[in-house]
């Protein structure tokens, strides 16, 4: 686990090949993902280490419900009866009416490579007896419920690596949370930068790179995506070459 500040009040956290977001403010901490199933010990201490008790969790912001996002969310739901809020469609996904998420074939298909390899066993590591895991607490938030939260968010729909996906922007010091429409870095991307997962990881990958595409008109100055490192420059032009492409 390692913990970098990008803001005021918010912390970023890497965990097993994914990150999570601690964000402070008035009324407690607002949690943006929550890491892989064998991640939740460690979602648990991040929040210790910035000063806060898992007590102090106003509610879990979900981007999107694949395994390596919401694996904190049942203990944070039984130990202290947070809250979850995602994308009114990612809803539906979060609670397994229907699942959009790599399949049992499509990892195998990565065992050709070294780098698949690793990242194969790893997965398996943190996910092993969650794998059916689902978030039947999920509800979708409006406007006023997501500026309500410590730290103040807007929803930046972001449809494509799952239908559901969202993104969040903090607009009081512009960081926009862009879990995996977005991404930095992955143990299965050849170079870190600005880019897209995969395309096995993508329900709709013409849906990803629109939405992509989209987050160039966000008014921001941090990225936090959800695997790879944050970046602190303005979205727009930071996004400029990559909405070129």
């Amino acid at each position: 686990m390692r913990i970098e500040q990008v803001s005021e009040s918010v912390h970023v956290v890497a965990g097993t090949n994914v990150n999570w977001a601690v964000v402070t403010g008035a009324g407690g901490v607002t949690l943006v993902d929550a890491g892989y199933p064998r991640d939740t010990e460690a979602v648990l201490r991040s929040v210790r280490e910035i000063g806060h008790d898992p007590a102090d969790i106003a509610a879990v912001l979900l981007t999107h419900a694949h395994l390596d996002h919401i694996g904190a969310i049942p203990t944070l739901v039984e130990r202290y009866g947070v809250p979850v809020y995602t994308g009114a469609e990612e809803v539906r996904h979060a609670k397994r009416e229907y699942l959009q998420q790599i399949t049992p074939k499509q990892m195998v298909q990565r065992l050709g490579t070294r780098r698949g390899i690793v990242w194969v066993s790893q997965t398996l590591r943190v996910c092993a007896g969650h794998i059916g895991m689902s978030v039947p607490t999920a509800t979708p938030a409006d406007a006023d419920t997501l500026a309500a939260l410590p730290g103040g968010f807007v929803e930046v729909p972001t449809p494509g690596h799952t239908n559901g996906h969202t993104a969040y922007l903090m607009p009081s010091e512009g960081v926009l949370f862009s879990g995996d429409a977005l991404v930095t870095g992955h143990p299965l991307l050849l170079e870190d930068g600005l880019q897209l997962l995969p395309d096995f990881f993508n329900h709709d990958e013409a849906g990803t790179l629109a939405s992509a595409r989209g987050l160039g008109a966000v008014e921001a100055r941090v990225l936090v995506p959800g695997h790879g490192s944050p970046i602190r420059q303005e979205l727009p032009s930071l996004m400029a070459e990559f909405v070129r492409g």
